[in-house]
């Protein structure tokens, strides 16, 4: 997690922002043109169903890796909580922040725990994701569930040092 903004928030399409275009010292985002809330809606939708080769090329071509929904799902969290580990590498790999919590403070880790995708799992522990990012964390999710093999495995992890629970 950063502190501050991050280009991440400059990335957000959230059509029900407020803004006053008359006022450049107002630090309101500017309301995206319909187009683009289009396009955004695409992208988000490319994440959603797996379709990595067309998503990571808008992202080749200039499009924020960490574009996030209004609601502040990015696309990795897309990709994760819908099971597309390819995707979720594919974007981690152009640099999309592995533990990006949305406005809920959920992270992609916990989502892919919470839906069983393994193979995601191992994606993003694979790129430092980190057990204890987010609310609930993935270790709390693994325990809820009572994954104890994701315990172990996160207990080897930088963020998942609790060996209580092994």
């Amino acid at each position: 997690m950063t502190d501050g903004p991050t280009q991440t928030d400059a990335s957000r399409t959230d059509a029900s922002t407020p803004t006053d275009a008359a006022d450049p010292t107002d630090d309101a985002e500017p309301e995206a043109a319909p187009e683009l809330q289009e396009l955004a809606g695409r992208l988000y939708d490319m994440a959603r169903a797996g379709r990595g080769d067309q998503l990571v090329a808008y992202v080749d071509a200039g499009v924020p890796v960490d574009l996030r929904t209004g609601t502040g799902d990015s696309l990795l969290m897309l990709a994760a909580y819908h099971g597309h580990a390819d995707v979720v590498g594919a974007l981690a790999a152009r640099g999309a922040t592995v533990d990006l919590c949305n406005d809920r403070g959920q992270s992609p880790l916990a989502g892919a725990v919470f839906k069983g995708h393994d193979d995601v799992i191992d994606v993003l522990l694979d790129h430092g994701a980190d057990p204890a990012a987010g609310t609930p964390t993935p270790l709390d999710t693994a325990r809820m569930f009572e994954r104890h093999d994701l315990l172990q495995r996160f207990a080897g992890t930088a963020g998942g040092h609790d060996r209580s629970d092994t």
